[in-house]
């Protein structure tokens, strides 16, 4: 799918894609959000199981958290921009895709990322 979604009914599309992957799948705010007039932000958390595959990953069964920051452009006091900023690298490590920091698996990954051997 094209980004950024552009309409409601793109973001429905996505939306209902996300929640039969993730059927329990709910949103918290993590901290205040601010604002000064004409632009707002919001910190969250995406949390839930990954029950069904999703864009070519076999469904995991495991119990996710992907912290997010919403960033809204406003007008007439109005949404009119959304942008959201997602934590995917630890989302990946959550499902299980990318090894944990500090493991075998993640020096290895930084190895082969050029950054070498670091002493433990």
């Amino acid at each position: 799918m094209a980004e950024p979604l552009r309409g409601a009914d793109a973001i429905a599309l996505r939306a209902g894609r996300l929640w039969a992957a993730f059927p329990d799948v709910r949103l918290q705010p993590t901290g205040p959000r601010l604002t000064d007039g004409t632009h707002a932000s919001a910190p969250a958390k995406l949390l839930g199981t990954h029950r069904e595959p999703l864009e070519g990953l076999a469904a995991t069964n495991r119990f996710v958290v992907v912290h997010v920051v919403f960033f809204a452009e406003l007008r007439d006091e109005r949404l009119f921009r959304v942008r959201a900023f997602f934590d995917v690298y630890g989302a990946a490590v959550a499902l299980g895709v990318l090894p944990r920091p500090g493991t075998l698996g993640g020096r290895a990954l930084l190895l082969l990322r050029g950054f070498g051997l670091r002493p433990g």
